[in-house]
């Protein structure tokens, strides 16, 4: 039996058959022994006193917390019914720690100086008071004047303490009557001036101290409501809650003074009488009660749900608290004499028992303790791992962790965004209001501009303009080039344009020859050779002249005499003459003579490129020049230089290769950047149009690469919110993979084209373990796992690692990543996933994010659940 209550209610159910005026007297004797601090009595039934300052430090892992500062009382008066620690005189008066007040079993009122305790002194006490005729049960802080403090004790008793002159204090008005105990006070949380008494007998009185006077009592009429606790509401000036710690009602009332006949409703779900209760000024919804019935509850006072249940001993706890400066910590004062801290947020205790061990062995040395003189042998302790009892967490998140504002992304660039507007005060039971926001994001505004201006060119057809913008308004020489380019297809006779920009005009040209030509008279000699020759040639022998020209090296000669004798001699003329001449522009003569210019593209120098171009211009069949022009513009494409891999986009250009230009321009660009993707979109446009018109047939097929830049330029038109210029850049029937002609052209109706059969190349001998491995600790875990959502993810890791299997089959990995991967493919043989994990963490610290983000976060689910499920 921990109080007199206890007694009382044992009394009555045991001894049920004494007389009346026996028990009448025995229970006053009881109450005479048992009146000790907070009418309590450890479990020694120890009648010492002190005061003790711990400090709460969270970062500590023992559960033990370290005493700061000790206080012993002497006296037997001085023992303690309540303690309040307030913020006065921190700031400027010289109490860096606040007074903590004290209210004593005599009817003492005293301050102490905590910084002063914890340093050790002896001179502790800041003032004193005995005003109160007896025990004074029950202080509370003014949170608006910290300097005041409210106090109650036995007969009605209030007074109101101003810590600045502490000698006069003054009651809140006449006492109420009939004269009974205070059991609590409290200041209201909203209105400075308004304070709350209760008494055991269930009453609670509302004082104003601006009129000195009572303004409105509150009592339920079951005269079953012994009052234990009394609280206001942290936000609704008008509302407070009175618990009962009467085992016959053990239920906790919320009343508000608006409507002070009844209950505004009423929490019930303790068993046995509640001792103490505390409303989290944090959150309004979380109230925290304890009771005899050894529970802790945090309840929403607005529902009346109980939301947790703190763990607790066998003890009953008498008093509980929540930390003014951490809202999720609060403690709890058990009869047992141990105060502890809890989290609302959840956690783990672990038992101490080595700990306990310690501390017993210490107490008694090493003998026994029962006077044997044996030495004690070595405590021999369970090796199974302590007992860890997991605390659940909160059902939904308290206030000041949950989310006032939330926002999301959707589709076509709109944002989301909600916000809770805070209760009116004056009607709590009003749901709360929520405020949804949609609006337009647009953060690439000049993507948006040139992609309206594309859109309008398409519209108008008015591409001989647009590119000559481009070529005005471009950054670089080559920019510029690449227009001039794409602007010559428009225009008449394209490849005398093209030698043009490639620095090749035919007037200027002839004008050289001109100058360059010095004619001489011509004479014939008729010996030697010459004679012979004549011979031939007065005998109608044009290929034994020819020949005898051939070997007397005169070339000119025996080519004329060749076109003389007719098509065949001349054709066989020109190869000998090839044959033995060699000069530095022997092969352009060849190919202009032969057109042989697949040989020449093929072997010539690619400093020379732009002659080679030229020449293709100028000589090559309608037929074989796109094949030309990309087979010139693949191999500057291969080659190591940078510009001359740049100077391929003119050759796809100029052959109307779309793909190509995709897949060169890509690789020498950011096409991750909008602006950099607009570019591309821009140029490809325009080199299709190009096409169209000037081969005169329906727009051409899309290809893989393309169509995966266009789906990316209309989704980042969507995000913008640019949906109808998204659209037109996509297909209309979502089967048409390989036909998206309506992206450049939404007005130029959808053809059906056959899907191209794409061929994947295979993957290099070397590599095939890394398939085989993933693939097969997949079907491990799928063979392993029971329920359907690890079955789901590891049914998409399989799919998704498809994009690791095309970079090996494109070789396109790092050596650095390749090596990891096969590291990891070594653990995974011996079942060491812990260290795999650790080889995939270093592969994507040390590489680039965009190389490696398709497929490592897909391994990392993969090797997780593998370790998990123990494959």
């Amino acid at each position: 039996m921990k109080d007199i209550k206890d007694l009382e209610g044992f009394c009555m159910e045991e001894w049920s058959k004494i007389p009346p005026t026996v028990f009448s007297n025995l229970i006053k004797h009881f109450r005479k022994r048992l009146s000790t601090s907070a009418q309590q009595l450890d479990a020694s039934f120890s009648t010492s006193a002190s005061l003790e300052i711990f400090e709460l430090d969270l970062t500590e892992p023992s559960l033990d917390m370290k005493l700061r500062g000790l206080r012993l009382l002497l006296s037997h008066s001085i023992r303690y019914h309540k303690l309040a620690w307030g913020p006065h005189g921190m700031d400027a008066q010289g109490l860096p720690s606040g007074v903590l007040i004290a209210g004593g079993e005599n009817g003492d009122v005293i301050l102490y100086d905590p910084a002063k305790i914890i340093a050790g002194h002896s001179d502790v006490v800041i003032a004193q008071s005995n005003k109160h005729s007896g025990p004074v049960r029950a202080l509370d802080v003014n949170s608006f004047q910290t300097n005041l403090v409210a106090s109650g004790g036995n007969e009605s008793e209030i007074y109101i303490w101003d810590l600045n002159n502490f000698g006069s204090p003054m009651t809140p008005g006449p006492k109420t009557q009939p004269l009974e105990d205070i059991s609590c006070v409290a200041w209201n949380r909203q209105v400075q001036h308004i304070l709350a008494s209760a008494s055991p007998s269930g009453r609670a009185s509302i004082w104003d101290l601006r009129k000195n006077d009572l303004i409105i009592k509150v009592s339920d009429h079951s005269n079953r409501m012994h009052c234990s606790g009394l609280e206001w509401n942290p936000e609704v000036a008008t509302q407070l809650v009175l618990a009962s710690e009467d085992d016959r009602m053990p239920v906790i009332q919320i009343w508000d003074l608006r409507f002070a006949t009844s209950p505004l409703k009423v929490l019930e779900n303790h068993t046995r009488g509640v001792l103490a209760i505390a409303w989290s000024l944090a959150d309004p919804e979380l109230l925290l009660s304890c009771g005899k019935d050894n529970r802790i509850l945090c309840w929403n006072p607005n529902t009346a749900e109980v939301l947790y249940e703190l763990p607790t001993s066998t003890q009953w706890c008498f008093d509980i608290q929540w930390c003014p400066r951490n809202p999720a910590v609060l403690s709890a004062a058990a009869f047992d004499g141990h105060i502890s801290i809890y989290s609302i947020m959840g956690g783990s205790s672990q038992a101490v028992s080595q700990t306990q061990a310690d501390t017993i062995s210490t107490s008694f040395g090493n003998m026994d303790p029962f006077g044997m003189g044996q030495t004690l042998p070595p405590l021999q302790l369970s090796q199974a791992p302590p007992a860890s009892t997991t605390i659940t967490p909160l059902k939904k998140p308290p206030k000041w962790i949950r989310r006032p504002v939330g926002a999301s992304f959707a589709f076509g660039g709109k944002l989301v965004s909600l916000e809770n507007i805070k209760p009116n005060p004056q009607q709590p039971q009003q749901p709360t209001a929520h405020v949804v926001h949609i609006s337009q994001v647009i953060t690439e505004t000049t993507f948006l501009e040139r992609s309206s201006q594309l859109q309008a060119t398409l519209a108008a057809g008015s591409f001989i303009d647009f590119c000559q913008k481009k070529m005005d308004s471009a950054q670089n020489e080559f920019e510029k080039t690449v227009w001039s380019f794409l602007k010559v297809n428009f225009e008449n006779d394209a490849r005398g344009k093209y030698l043009e920009l490639l620095g090749y005009k035919k007037e200027e040209l002839a004008a050289k020859v001109r100058l360059e030509m010095n004619p001489n008279s011509c004479w014939f000699v008729l010996s030697g050779v010459d004679g012979l020759i004549t011979q031939a040639l007065l005998t109608g022998d044009f290929e034994g002249a020819v020949e005898l020209c051939l070997h007397d090296n005169r070339m000119a000669d025996s080519i004329i005499l060749a076109i003389a004798g007719g098509a065949e001699l001349l054709e066989k003329t020109q190869r000998k003459y090839f044959t033995k001449t060699h000069s530095k522009i022997t092969k352009l003569i060849s190919a202009v003579v032969m057109r042989d210019w697949r040989d020449v593209l093929q072997t010539c120098e690619l400093q020379n490129w732009k002659e080679a171009l030229a020449a293709v211009m100028t000589y090559a069949q309608p037929e074989e020049f796109s094949s030309l022009c990309d087979l010139l513009g693949c191999r500057l494409e291969a080659v190591e230089d940078s510009t001359l891999q740049a100077q391929a986009c003119l050759c796809y250009i100029c052959a109307g290769n779309v793909e190509k230009l995709v897949s060169c321009w890509t690789r020498a660009q950011d096409s991750h950047c909008p602006l950099s993707l607009q570019d591309l979109v821009e140029k490809v446009v325009v080199l299709r149009k190009a096409v169209e018109q000037n081969q005169e047939s329906g727009p051409s097929a899309v290809g893989l690469l393309l169509g995966e830049r266009m789906s990316q330029y209309a989704s980042l038109l969507a995000s913008q919110g640019s949906l109808t210029n998204a659209i037109a850049y996509l297909p209309q029937n979502t089967e048409q993979v390989n036909d998206t002609h309506d992206t450049f052209a939404p007005q130029s109706p959808l053809q059906s084209i056959p899907a191209e059969k794409i061929t994947m190349k295979p993957i290099p001998a070397e590599h095939l373990v890394l398939k085989n491995t993933f693939e097969g600790l997949i079907h491990k875990c799928l063979a392993a796992a029971t329920d359907p959502q690890t079955k789901r993810k590891l049914d998409d890791a399989n799919k998704r690692l498809e994009a690791l299997y095309d970079k090996l089959r494109e070789q396109t990995l790092s050596p650095a990543i390749i090596g990891g991967l096969h590291n990891m493919v070594q653990c995974i043989e011996s079942r060491s996933y812990v260290e795999s994990l650790n080889i995939h963490t270093h592969i994507v610290s040390s590489s680039n994010f965009s190389e490696t983000s398709a497929f490592m976060p897909v391994l990392k689910v993969v090797l997780t659940q593998a370790n998990k499920l123990g494959v």
